[in-house]
C-alpha cells in the first residue's frame, strides 16, 4: 500500500506545468550533450528562427499588440459571437472545440455557410465545433442549445459528428471515432464528478468554471493552477495511456505523458516525458473567459510552450533541431514512439530560448511579450508558413499517426 501511495505521488507530480518544462529542459540538456538517439540542436540555427518568427509576427500584428494564443482566435473568423456574457457557455465552448483540434490533416475542408467561408485545419475544426455548438448539437435541453452537457456529451454519435463536420469519403478527416470517443468520456467524467461540474447547473464541461472561480484568492488565479485542475478533473477523458498508482488507488491517469529512455529519476516517473498539449491549449483558451468573469489570471507565462507539429515543424524546418537519420523523415511515427516525444519535448523547451530571443531583438520583457503572445504571433504561424514553403501541401516535416487526441 505505501508502495502505491508513493506511486500516486509520483504521478501526480507529473500533472503540471511546471513538471513538462522541467522534463523538456533535461530532454534539451541531454541534446545539447549529442546524446539524443534521434535528434541534433543547432543553436546557431535560433536566431534565424526568431528572426522569421519576428516577421511573420509584424505582418499579422504591425503595432506589436498581439493577444493571446487560444481557441477565440479561430472563432473570430466566423464573426462575432454575441452570446459570450455567459463564462459557464464558454467554458462548454471551448473545452469541447479544443479537445475536438487534433489535427485534420491536408485534404479535410469545412464549408461554413454563415460567413462563406471555406477552410481546412485548425481553423476549420473550430468553425464547425462553433456551428455545432450554437446548433445545441451538444445540449440535451431544446431549449437551451448554447451550452454542453454530460447527457448530449455521452451519447454523440462518430455520425452526428460527422455530419456536423462536412466528413465524406471525398472529405475525410484523420481520427473521427477518436474525437467522439474523447467527447462521450468528456460527458462521462462530467457526470461522474458533479462536485466540480455541477455546482451551479446540472453537469456540464463549464462548470468547471465555478470550480476555478473558488480557487481564486483576492479574484487572482494563476494560469497553471487552471492547467492542474484541468489534468486531475478530467484525466479520465484519455484513451488507453498510461497510469500510475498501482491497482488498490485504481492508477492516476497521466494523459499526453509518453517513455522515452534518455530521460531517468530515481522514482516511479523514470522514463516518463509530460507534454500536455492539448490541456494546455485549453488552458489558455480559458483565460479570456476567467478574465471577462472579472478575474485576473496571473502568471501566464507558468504555462509552456505547446508540444504540437506547427511549433515543432518550425524548428526543424529553420535547421535548430536535425534528425540524425534523415531515412526518418519520410516515415510515418506513432506519436508514443521515442522520436516524437523527444521532438515534441523539445519543442517545449527550446520554445522558451525562442521566446527569450525575441524579447531581446524587441527590448521587451516577459510581462509585455509573454509566451502565450510569442505563440500567437508567432511561432504557430511561423511554422505553419515555412510549411508551405517547403512542401505542398504545407503538412508538417514529420509524418505522425493520430487518433484525434494529440495533434
Amino acid at each position: 500500500m505505501e508502495s502505491a501511495k508513493s506511486d500516486e505521488a509520483a504521478a501526480f507530480s507529473l500533472l503540471s506545468a511546471q513538471a513538462v518544462r522541467e522534463r523538456a529542459r533535461r530532454m534539451l540538456a541531454i541534446g545539447l550533450d549529442d546524446k539524443l538517439p534521434n535528434f541534433r540542436i543547432d543553436l546557431r540555427k535560433l536566431d534565424a528562427a526568431a528572426e522569421l518568427v519576428l516577421a511573420i509576427t509584424r505582418q499579422a500584428y504591425p503595432t506589436l499588440d498581439i493577444p493571446f494564443h487560444s481557441r477565440w482566435r479561430h472563432f473570430a473568423l466566423g464573426g462575432a459571437i454575441r452570446w459570450t456574457a455567459n463564462a459557464r457557455a464558454e467554458f462548454d465552448l471551448a473545452i469541447v472545440s479544443v479537445l475536438l483540434d487534433a489535427g485534420a490533416g491536408a485534404q479535410w475542408r469545412y464549408r461554413d455557410l454563415a460567413s462563406g467561408t471555406e477552410i481546412g485545419r485548425s481553423e476549420g475544426l473550430a468553425l464547425a465545433s462553433l456551428r455545432m455548438f450554437e446548433g445545441g448539437a451538444f445540449s440535451s435541453h431544446p431549449g437551451d442549445p448554447l451550452r454542453a452537457d454530460a447527457e448530449a456529451l455521452e451519447n454523440l454519435s462518430v455520425e452526428k459528428l460527422a455530419e456536423g463536420f462536412q466528413v465524406s469519403a471525398a472529405n475525410p478527416l484523420p481520427g473521427l471515432e477518436g474525437r467522439a470517443d474523447l467527447l462521450r468520456r468528456l460527458g462521462h467524467t462530467v457526470a461522474a464528478r458533479p462536485e466540480v461540474f455541477a455546482v451551479a447547473d446540472t453537469p456540464r464541461p463549464g462548470g468547471l468554471f465555478d470550480r476555478l472561480a473558488s480557487l481564486a484568492k483576492d479574484s487572482a488565479l494563476p494560469a497553471p493552477t487552471i492547467l492542474t485542475e484541468l489534468l486531475h478533473n478530467l484525466g479520465p477523458i484519455w484513451p488507453s495511456r498510461l497510469t500510475l498508482g498501482g491497482v488498490p488507488l485504481g492508477g492516476v491517469p497521466l494523459g499526453d505523458c509518453w517513455r522515452h529512455p534518455s530521460i531517468t529519476t530515481g522514482d516511479a516517473t523514470n522514463g516518463l516525458v509530460p507534454l500536455h498539449k492539448l490541456s494546455q491549449w485549453l488552458a489558455y483558451s480559458l483565460i479570456e473567459p476567467l478574465q471577462r468573469a472579472g478575474l485576473n489570471v496571473a502568471d501566464i507565462d507558468g504555462l509552456t510552450g505547446l508540444a504540437e507539429y506547427r511549433n515543432g515543424g518550425l524548428l526543424i524546418d529553420t535547421g535548430v533541431l536535425a534528425l540524425r537519420d534523415p531515412a526518418d523523415a519520410p516515415r510515418e511515427h506513432e506519436v508514443s514512439s521515442p522520436l516524437v516525444v523527444e521532438w515534441r519535448a523539445l519543442t517545449v523547451a527550446l520554445l522558451d530560448r525562442l521566446a527569450d530571443a525575441l524579447r531581446q531583438k524587441l527590448k521587451l520583457d516577459a510581462v509585455a511579450l509573454p509566451l502565450a503572445k510569442v505563440l500567437e504571433g508567432g511561432t504557430w504561424a511561423a511554422g505553419r508558413a515555412i510549411a508551405r514553403e517547403r512542401r505542398p501541401d504545407g503538412a508538417p516535416p514529420l509524418k505522425i499517426v493520430s487518433d484525434g487526441t494529440v495533434f
